[in-house]
């Protein structure tokens, strides 16, 4: 039998990065949610093929600042943080393009998994909970990176759906409560709530992706693996 995440423990720690590195996270989460969530909010407001390409900004730029916390949680293993906004910023570009290109796959995917009965979409989420911090580390080409996660969620599935139920969707339902007051006060009113809100909220779900990812590496022995197969989504 495979090791197992401790939940509780995970959570905790996810908690207590937010806060000790806070001074970090929010000018981080500033760089990239001011400029998108402003654009996101002006093209909700209008039809449907803008309300689209604003879901689709928000979701490259929350993989982007994904990316970027993963290289923050890496960079305080030795205990000391060593980099400021600009330096994990700049540490992400050089897999920015694959990052866009997962995030297509991943939100159509999930999107037509959660609209075939919501169970295939929330698997999908599962075994694809840590595809960010392999781009950002391991760097596989193409989109090995999705067979990667899977094969390193494979055997801790539910301990990682508990985690995305408990962090990730916390943040979906703030974030829908926000929106709903946004959308009964001014405009401007409701775009500067909207955006502070991401950037106070965004790190949650970025900070679990990479403990996550650091947790499962360990149990599965650190080594960075191949392409799973074709075997089971790893829910056991």
């Amino acid at each position: 039998m495979s090791a197992r995440i401790d939940v509780g423990a995970l959570v905790g720690r996810v908690f207590r990065i937010y806060v000790d590195q806070a001074s970090v996270l929010m000018p981080a989460a500033a760089v990239v949610f001011v400029f998108t969530g402003i654009l996101s909010s002006v093209l909700r407001t209008g039809g449907t093929g803008a309300g689209l390409l604003a879901e689709l900004i928000a979701l490259v730029a929350g993989m982007l600042f994904t990316g970027m916390v993963v290289e923050l949680v890496d960079d305080v293993q030795d205990g000391r943080l060593d980099s400021g906004p600009g330096q994990l910023l700049r540490a992400v570009t050089p897999v920015l393009g694959q990052l866009i290109l997962v995030s297509l796959v991943v939100g159509l995917t999930v999107l037509l998994g959660f609209i075939l009965f919501i169970v295939p979409g929330l698997v999908l989420l599962t075994i694809w909970a840590v595809v960010v911090p392999v781009i950002v580390l391991e760097r596989p080409p193409g989109l090995q990176a999705l067979a990667r996660s899977r094969d390193l969620v494979r055997g801790n599935g539910w301990q990682v759906f508990v985690v995305i139920l408990l962090l990730d969707f916390l943040v979906l339902i703030l974030g829908g409560l926000v929106d709903f007051g946004a959308d009964s006060s001014s405009t401007a009113l409701g775009i500067v709530v909207t955006v502070v809100v991401g950037i106070l909220t965004a790190p949650i779900p970025a900070l679990a992706s990479a403990v996550l990812y650091f947790d499962l590496r360990r149990l599965s022995g650190g080594a960075s693996g191949g392409a799973a197969g074709p075997a089971g989504l790893g829910l056991d």
